[in-house]
């Protein structure tokens, strides 16, 4: 027999895509089409539906960008249809290429009962099955005109991002709708072929599986009459019958599928259009249950479900039904699917408690499972705090994406800085929007990494971003293939259903310890500088709220703020997703943020300022009057540690400055003296000398200057918000021509040098700071920023020998080293860092510090005098082209801190001391903190009343510095027996319980290890 194999493979494509797939639909009859237009934002239902509709026709243009349009659909079905199965097909201008990033429509009925979304590989609604003869059909449409901001070729620079910048012209013309008879048949034909095809299509060709299925292929096509598919379909389809019918080898790979939608909460396209993306997979889901008895569909971000139960309750409603019979599922636990990299310490914490609270009490249900299939790149904090949520298994996709180093698992348990596992998993299929086509599945038991050990994996499938979630299709090919020789089985089954037998069938996986670094999306710790100072800001502000409002309610009786602080958090958490936090939105959802921030920031001041009046008492009368003594303040200190006399968590009196600065004038430029160090700044304006006077050290490495701005060519390979590539660093341009280099003096005593200089087309001001009584170098940057695909660093060339950089993350740091020994230390040349870093030698080491950048890099020299050269650099500014065309373009400002002579604990508190500067109010007061700690590592993250509202006091804290504490925890309250909780304020079962010391506790804490107290209040 010759190798016809190819021929016939040609021929299975040509008569599907030419004679069968159409034959789907014998008898078509269009619908009477009616629009209208909605001016500006999306309307009501109520509105839509009773809006004035004008007659419009099919090839109509429509929707300008980001506007609505109303579809009225009006027919009847004939006669001769009686008995039959009709349904609605409606095209708004599809491309079936882009499901998710284009048009999109949701069908009503004209009660107003949402029925499903329309997409591209969406586009029906079931009219009636069988449909009556005569029998009315009405539904109407809204439709988004979603621009197609990734475009083709992608990632060119757009307007389309901003209504403000987007054109008015219609982007969409209605290519078709109509009623049609759907023939069941011929449906189930073409989900026979598609299997079997692209089955066939991934045996290796010397297979005899492969050439089976090739012949029953052939024989089917020879059994199809071309010209009467209809007629004919049931005879093609005994011909497939056979093959379909063979079972899966025993030692086949395991499946488990579960339906799922990836939708980002923002990306390329706003919020607003994310409660619409969000109703309409939600509608398709619930209504593909009712006809798809098995179908599960799993769903995470607890915000999403909030905005349907807010936005289109009569959808919720379905949902909630479907949750109570356990099809539609809840999962990860989260507010929504965070960026891990960049939240803090609480706000990653909280990303749990209000995710895991809302599906508690919405539903009933514990989440079990973590789901971040999308996000760039998971803290080594995560595991920890996944266990403290009450959480099991970890799940994510994004890893596939490494550039340079393939994950070497797909099923191992991960190790967080603490030394917590959690079991994880990350499906083989090496996407989390599958169709399970016959390539995806083959791919999953080709690429799955743990053969021999265990034998399951776990795939998402369906359309996400607003492209409909799954279709009936994927249902049909999942049937087929759940016992199919040559292909892996495939079983519709609950995440929690596999975590669990994976587990139980591979309880000795490997071990990864640490970060679960993306060698990706590197950019996003720098992209969009203003969203992520709103998301630092905001993150200390609801510190500092949640402490003074604990402490004026405990106190002085002052109510405490709960819904506002909730209603407050649930914003910022929001604001963390994936796309937003890391700066890879469009223009419209990072304007919308810096608006949301500055409301944030406004609410907060508002709950902090407060309190703390509260807890102040007035100022005698005529205090600061004339010939009088100065009026009282009292300076709030919300940072973990005490500062200037006032004690942490506490307030008290102003202390005086300790001393002042000297300042002289020395080779051109200046030098700033306060007895600890000794900071010369040179005639350009660059760091020449910082001294550590008490050890006689100089911080900068011989022949080198600090704080040198540095400009590089950023122009990636591909996803310019996303990515920077290795090769930026090829080129660089030191800013080191200052047009003004002058002294001022600063506050408290304190002495400055004021510095400015050109960048390209932008400009830069410096103001380099010391103050009297302590060993920090603080310099403010002030950048007016009109660069067009550049990036900005700010380097400290630092004296120290250096193996590793420590870098601050949630709850502790990472070690990351400093060399580039291996692929996976060369691929970390961008790295995410909070408030410091801290580089050293045994003994001896160097902070910096910063109040809002993530991004950093850390390099080391040998210099020919056999010194090593260690060098970080802070990255502040970016100008990708996409999707925002004007990244950070405006003033941006950047407070960051040289701390010479620095261990880590020095780096811990210098920290927060810049993110948590003091606040000063008149009056006079003494407060005494909720809680003091006795152990300089334990830091105290959060102090808050209790969420049950019952009033207890929660705190909780961390061992910060990598060893094992001893603390003793007092209690500035008459208090009852404490309690370790979990996150989510739950006894924690298996926790010591705390030692009584009879006004406080004592614990033992491992490394980073976090602890969290529950202190019921006693009437004193």
């Amino acid at each position: 027999m010759h190798d016809d194999r190819r021929l016939v493979e040609d021929r299975v494509t040509r008569v599907l895509d030419e004679r069968i797939r159409p034959a789907v639909y014998p008898e078509t009859t269009p619908l009477e089409i009616g629009r209208w237009d909605a001016p500006g934002e999306p309307v009501p239902v109520a509105t839509g539906l009773s809006a004035p509709y004008t007659a419009a026709s099919v090839g109509e243009l429509w929707g300008p960008p980001w506007a609505t349009t109303w579809f009225r659909l009006r027919g009847e079905v004939p006669a001769p249809w009686a008995g039959h199965t009709v349904e609605a097909v409606i095209d708004l201008g599809f491309d079936e290429r882009m499901p998710g990033f284009q048009c999109e429509g949701l069908a009503y009925t004209a009660d107003g009962a949402a029925v499903k979304g329309l997409s591209p590989r969406n586009r029906w609604l079931r009219v009636g099955s069988p449909a009556r003869a005569g029998q009315w059909v009405e539904y109407y449409v809204e439709a988004a005109a979603n621009p197609v901001v990734l475009g083709v070729p992608p990632f060119r620079p757009t307007e389309l991002g901003d209504r403000g910048t987007a054109h008015d012209r219609p982007l969409y013309a209605v290519r078709g709708a109509e009623l049609a008879v759907f023939d069941a048949t011929v449906w189930e034909l073409v989900q026979d072929m598609e299997v079997l095809d692209q089955l066939m299509r991934e045996l290796p060709v010397d297979s005899p599986r492969r050439w089976e299925l090739l012949r029953a292929l052939e024989r089917a096509l020879d059994a199809v009459d071309l010209q009467d598919v209809n007629a004919t379909a049931a005879r093609a389809r005994q011909e497939l019958a056979p093959a379909l019918a063979a079972p899966a080898h025993d030692s086949a790979h395991r499946v488990s599928a579960v339906g799922h939608a990836h939708i980002d909460s923002a990306w390329l396209w706003p919020l607003r259009e994310t409660v619409r993306k969000v109703a309409r997979t939600t509608a398709n889901v619930t209504a593909l249950m009712d006809d798809h008895p098995g179908f599960l569909f799993a769903m995470s971000q607890a915000q999403q479900l909030d905005w349907i139960k807010e936005h289109r309750p009569e959808v919720y409603g379905r949902v909630t039904e479907q949750v109570s019979r356990g099809r539609f599922l809840p999962v990860g636990g989260m507010w929504v699917e965070a960026d891990t990299n960049m939240p803090g310490s609480e706000a990653l914490a909280r990303q749990f408690v209000l995710g895991k609270r809302f599906f508690a009490d919405e539903f009933g249900i514990d989440t079990r499972e973590v789901w971040l299939p999308d996000s760039f790149g998971y803290s080594a904090a995560l595991p920890q705090i996944v266990k403290l949520s009450g959480s099991e298994f970890f799940l994510t996709q994004k890893i596939s994406w490494n550039q340079q180093n393939p994950f070497p698992h797909h099923t191992f348990w991960w190790e967080g800085i603490d030394g917590t596992r959690v079991f994880t998993h990350f499906p083989p299929a090496d996407t989390y929007n599958s169709e399970l086509s016959g390539r995806e599945m083959a791919h999953a038991q080709r690429n799955y990494r743990e053969k021999g050990a265990g034998r399951s994996s776990l795939v998402p499938f369906g359309w996400g971003d607003g492209g409909g979630g799954p279709t009936r299709e994927m249902l049909a090919r999942a049937e087929r293939l759940r016992d199919l020789e040559g292909s892996p089985r495939v079983e519709i089954e609950r995440p929690a259903d596999f975590f669990a037998r994976a587990r139980e069938e591979y309880p000795d996986a490997p071990v990864w310890c640490g970060e679960l670094y993306l060698e990706l999306h590197r950019a996003t710790y720098t992209s969009q500088a203003l969203t992520k100072q709103g998301n630092r800001r905001s993150e200390h502000l609801l510190r500092e709220a949640e402490l003074w409002a604990s402490t004026a309610a405990v106190r002085t009786g002052a109510d405490y703020p709960y819904q506002r602080l909730e209603r407050v958090w649930r914003t910022v958490l929001l604001h963390q997703f994936h796309d937003i936090l890391p700066g890879t939105s469009i223009a419209w959802v990072h304007r919308e943020a810096a608006r949301t921030y500055a409301a944030v920031a406004t609410e907060l001041t508002e709950i902090i300022d407060g309190a703390q009046r509260a807890l102040l008492a007035p100022p005698p009368t005529g205090a600061g009057g004339d010939g009088a003594e100065p009026a009282p303040r009292t300076v709030f200190n919300a940072a973990p540690h005490e500062r200037n006399g006032v004690p942490a968590l506490g307030a008290g009196p102003a202390a005086p400055a300790a001393g002042r600065v000297h300042h002289t004038r020395e080779d051109g430029g200046h030098v700033l003296d306060n007895g600890l160090i000794r900071v010369a700044v040179d005639a350009d304006g660059l760091l020449a000398s910082v001294l550590d006077l008490r050890e006689g050290r100089e911080a900068l490495a011989p022949g080198t200057r600090g704080n040198l701005l540095q400009l590089h060519p950023d122009f990636p390979n591909m996803w310019d918000a996303w990515d920077v590539d290795s090769f930026y660093r090829n080129t660089v341009v030191d800013l080191v021509d200052a047009e003004e280099v002058a002294v001022e003096t600063a506050p408290d005593g304190g002495a400055a040098v004021r510095v400015r200089r050109g960048c390209g087309r932008s400009s830069v001001t410096q103001t380099l700071t010391v103050r009297p009584g302590t060993r920090r170098l603080d310099i403010v940057t002030e950048v007016d920023w009109r660069e067009t695909e550049k990036f900005l660093k700010a380097a400290f060339p630092l004296d120290v020998r250096a193996a590793d950089a420590a870098s601050e993350i949630q709850f502790g740091h990472v070690r990351r080293p400093t060399h580039t020994n291996t692929s996976w230390d060369a691929a970390k040349f961008e790295t995410c860092a909070h408030r410091w870093i801290h580089v050293g030698e045994p003994g001896y080491g160097h902070a910096v510090v910063n109040d809002s950048t993530y991004g950093h890099d850390v390099t080391r020299d040998v210099r020919p005098d056999g010194g090593t050269t260690t060098t970080v650099r802070l990255s502040l500014l970016r100008a990708p082209r996409f999707p925002d065309p004007r990244t950070d373009h405006g003033v941006h400002r950047f407070a960051y801190a040289l701390v010479p002579g620095a261990e880590v604990g020095d780096a811990v508190r210098e920290g927060y001391r810049i993110n948590l500067p003091e606040r000063a109010l008149p009056g006079a007061a003494e407060v005494r903190p909720l809680v003091a700690v006795d152990h300089p590592g334990v830091v105290v993250e959060a102090v808050k009343l209790a969420e049950d509202r019952s009033g207890d006091v929660v705190v909780r804290m961390y061992e910060s510095r990598g060893s094992r504490a001893r603390a003793e925890v007092g209690f500035g309250f008459p208090a009852g027996r404490a309690t370790r909780v979990d996150l989510l304020e739950r006894p924690l079962p298996d926790a010591p319980e705390p030692e009584d010391t009879g006004g406080g506790v004592r614990l033992a804490l491992r490394p980073f290890e976090i602890a969290t107290l529950r202190i019921p209040r006693t009437v004193p």
